[in-house]
This record gives structure tokens, sequence and C-alpha cells, in this order.
């Protein structure tokens, strides 16, 4: 299990250890074109508030498209800009231990932007992938990624619809 990153230059320190580069090469404008000893980079992002099977058939398929998944998980304050004053249900500590416990995800990344735009900058992922919900210049990054590959959802999974199936089972 590799360690939880909060800042960009440490995820990349660890992705290119093998590569006797120097602090400065890790700066986002010397970083472009680096690769990871040959290996295609994969990069995804979300929420992941309550883990489910939606999730875990998403981050499956991403792994299937290279050789490392690198997964941006939204901390705590802009997951409740996002989805509303009552989320996340999980706090970020526990779901990035919980993602970074999974056997097809090899690094997990906090950001507390809205969107992971300046991970996929500085780390320039081979590809990108989100859900197929996401039509042509919708997905953040996809200008910067090699590839972009949308995967079609599970129906009927959604951390919304779980915690909406659980109010409704309280009352």
């Amino acid at each position: 299990m590799s360690p939880i990153y909060n800042k960009v230059s440490e995820l990349k320190k660890d992705l290119f250890a093998d590569k006797n580069f120097s602090d400065k090469d890790f700066s986002d404008k010397n970083f472009s074109g680096k690769k990871v000893s040959g290996k295609k980079v994969v990069f995804t992002n979300g929420c992941f508030d309550i883990l489910h099977s939606g999730h875990i058939f998403i981050l499956r398929e991403a792994a299937r498209q290279g050789d490392i998944l690198i997964v941006g998980l939204n901390d705590d304050s802009s997951v409740k800009l996002i989805k509303g004053e009552n989320r996340p249900v999980i706090d970020e500590n526990s779901r990035a231990e919980i993602l970074n416990a999974l056997e097809m995800v090899d690094y997990v990344i906090l950001f507390s932007e809205p969107t992971p735009e300046n991970i996929i900058e500085a780390i320039k992922p081979d590809v990108l992938v989100k859900g197929g919900e996401y039509g042509e210049g919708e997905i953040v990054g996809e200008n910067i990624a090699a590839e972009t590959v949308r995967i079609k959802m599970k129906l009927g999974y959604s951390t919304t619809s779980i915690i909406e199936k659980m109010k409704r089972e309280d009352k």
C-alpha cells in the first residue's frame, strides 16, 4: 500500500523515484513530458463518499486502461462545495485509506479545489478516465491527457441514492 498524498510534488517524487530527477524537475513547469519508467499512467477522480459497486466497477475499468492508476480524491471541503452541507458522510482520511486498500489503485492524492485540473496538469496522465455521463468537452483535463476514456456507469448505483434510501428506511 502506498502513502496517501496531499501534495502533487510528493506524488511525483514517488512516481519517478527511479529517474534521479532533482527537486527542480518536479516543479510544474519542468515536469512536462516525463514518463514513469515507460508505464502507462491512468488518472481518475471523484468524491468516493460511500464506496459502492458502481465505484468499484469504474476503478477496475480505469485500471485496465494502463499500468498505474492514480485516483484524485476530493477532500472534505471540496465534497461539501460539490455535494452540499451534509456531505461527505465519510471523512477524507477514511475515504483515502479505503481507496488506497483497493488492489487496483496504485496512488491516492487528495485535492481541495473543485476540480482536479491542477493535478492533471502536473502529472499529465496518458489516460484520463471518467464516467460515461460526461459528453465531449465536459471532462476537466481532457485537453491535457493523451487519451480520454468514458466508462458507462453501472445503473442504479450512486452515493446520493444510497443516502436517500437510508433516509426513507429510517422513517
